[in-house]
């Protein structure tokens, strides 16, 4: 049953960036829609996916190739009944495509077109024109810049799109659509093949139009594989280049950042784009660096943490962990499911980190003084590692030249991320 629904018009002809792009799907996603609420979203998954499969199906002709399609197939019913649970309560989340909305755009990259509607949604597929959760969209995009060989940018759009948006348990339904979405590049693939009395040519769009598929179901295949993602736990106080450092991880490693200031911020519904000194006379509306609003902070990045893991995803907490209860906290995360956990300690000389505090006061109007005070209270507040700590912690000179690329291989080294 088609769906319909208003919904604002895009620009026409319009050439996004990525970061446009991810931050208009953001604020689409957070429209109030009037959607169908009471339907099934896995009976219309399960009718899509059945209708993708059927369509692929009918031209494939090698055995093994079937076979790994019914494989597909299998997988994803079996997701289904997984996921049942979450996309029934993520069920008024849903809305239409953002694609709908905006026909007409491109997503540009280093002065090249990488996606039709800017997210490379195919809005032919069955079930395209129906409101479906933002996971959908999300997944559409990271497909599209995948089949292109784009991982890196594939790893920003996920990063920036979670961070700014907050909404860590659509991860979960990634590898669900994105299995979905790499079936219709498959599908649209082979809906290309000429007829053979009609292209004298014939061998060799067959030819590439068969490459095409087999990539878009290699794609899905990886997708729907089983991980096992690593947690990164970054440590250290303000000024040790954890954030700068860990943000390195997002496009070589896949790791997707979990920051205790945006979550901070989020929790006590504060802008993203507003300095609070971190001191005990900060006076913002509420407390937010009380002890209180601390623990509930750390146990909501332990949250975050956990549902990227649930979802196959790496996970980096990019937080001061001053205390052991807090790093424990978070490090539990991976234990509980039998992840790699590595906690990594980012250091300077005292020097470094006052002249770092410094920079950064001027750069955000705080007044040096008191970023220097609160730099001394983390030092302070700093409890040593435990030996339980030791097993998962290595140490990171950020003063070194060559910091970055040691940090990802220390990663790799003691994770096996790659």
């Amino acid at each position: 049953m088609s769906h319909s629904s208003s919904v604002p018009s895009g620009a026409s002809d319009a050439s996004d960036s990525l970061e446009s792009l991810v931050d208009s799907l953001v604020t689409y996603h957070r429209l109030p829609q009037d959607v169908i609420k009471d339907s099934d979203p896995t009976r219309l998954l399960a009718q899509m996916a059945q209708e993708e499969l059927a369509a692929i199906r009918m031209n494939l002709m090698d055995e093994n190739e079937c076979f790994r399609l019914d494989q597909l197939g299998d997988w994803l019913e079996q997701d289904l009944v997984r996921l049942k649970p979450l996309l029934d309560d993520r069920r008024n989340h849903r809305v239409p495509s953002w694609a709908l909305a905006h026909p007409d755009s491109r997503l540009c990259h280093d002065g090249r077109t990488l996606l039709a509607n800017a997210i490379g949604r195919d809005l032919a597929a069955p079930g395209g024109d129906q409101a479906a959760d933002p996971a959908s969209d999300l997944a559409a995009l990271l497909v599209g810049l995948e089949a292109r060989g784009e991982s890196a940018l594939t790893r920003l759009a996920l990063d920036r799109y979670l961070r700014l948006s907050g909404d860590y348990p659509q991860a979960r339904l990634l590898s669900l659509f994105g299995t979905f979405h790499a079936l219709s590049g498959a599908r649209r693939a082979l809906q290309r093949l000429p007829a053979p009395d009609q292209d004298p040519e014939h061998p060799a769009r067959l030819a590439e139009s068969m490459a095409e598929c087999r990539h878009y179901l290699a794609l899905a295949e990886r997708i729907a594989e089983f991980r096992f993602p690593p947690l990164v736990i970054a440590v250290g106080v303000s000024g040790s280049g954890k954030s700068r450092f860990t943000s390195g991880l997002v496009s070589r490693l896949g790791a997707i950042r979990v920051c205790s200031d945006a979550e901070r911020r989020r929790l006590h519904n504060l802008p993203q784009d507003v300095t609070y000194p971190q001191t005990q006379t900060a006076s913002p509306a509420v407390d937010i660096f009380g002890e209180a609003a601390t623990e509930r902070t750390y146990r909501h990045l332990a949250s975050c943490a956990g549902t990227l893991l649930d979802a196959g995803i790496p996970a980096c907490v990019d937080a001061t962990c001053l205390k052991r209860w807090q790093r424990d906290l978070l490090r539990h995360q991976a234990e509980a499911r039998g992840l790699p956990c590595l906690m990594v300690s980012f250091e300077a000389d005292e020097a470094t980190l006052n002249r770092r505090i410094e920079k950064r006061a001027c750069r955000q109007g705080v007044e040096v003084a008191v970023s220097q005070a609160l730099l001394d209270h983390q030092l302070a507040e700093l409890e040593s590692f435990g030996d339980e700590e030791r097993l998962h912690l290595v140490h990171l000179d950020t003063t070194a030249d060559n910091a970055a690329e040691t940090l990802v291989d220390l990663i790799e080294e003691h994770v096996k991320l790659c």
